[in-house]
């Protein structure tokens, strides 16, 4: 898959003509592969909710988006107004509150 398109500052990425917060580019490979990937089955249990219409499995898989994606940077306090400490702090506490929620 293409690397999409990035604004000049990095901090965005344009899809389909709509700009989007780019993840942390800080993040560690590894761990940035980890929150897409719960990111990406806490979607799929949203979508798996909807179609049994259980609206406390909904909320709960929507908390997991929402966690995954303020983890990787992407909403919340933009990862450019932080601290390298702060951005660190950010994805390993989004992480371990993502772990804690599959186990």
């Amino acid at each position: 898959m293409a690397e999409p398109e990035h604004t000049p500052d990095g901090r965005f990425v344009i899809i389909n003509g709509r700009r989007w917060r780019a993840t942390d580019p800080e993040i560690p490979p590894e761990t940035s592969a980890r929150l897409r990937s719960l990111l990406m089955a806490a979607r799929r249990d949203v979508g798996a909710a909807l179609r049994a219409e259980n609206a406390e499995a909904e909320r709960e898989a929507r908390a997991r988006v929402q966690l995954a994606k303020v983890a990787l940077g992407e909403r919340g306090t933009p990862w450019w107004e932080q601290t390298a400490s702060q951005r660190r702090q950010r994805w390993q506490e989004g992480l371990e509150a993502l772990d804690r929620r599959d186990a």
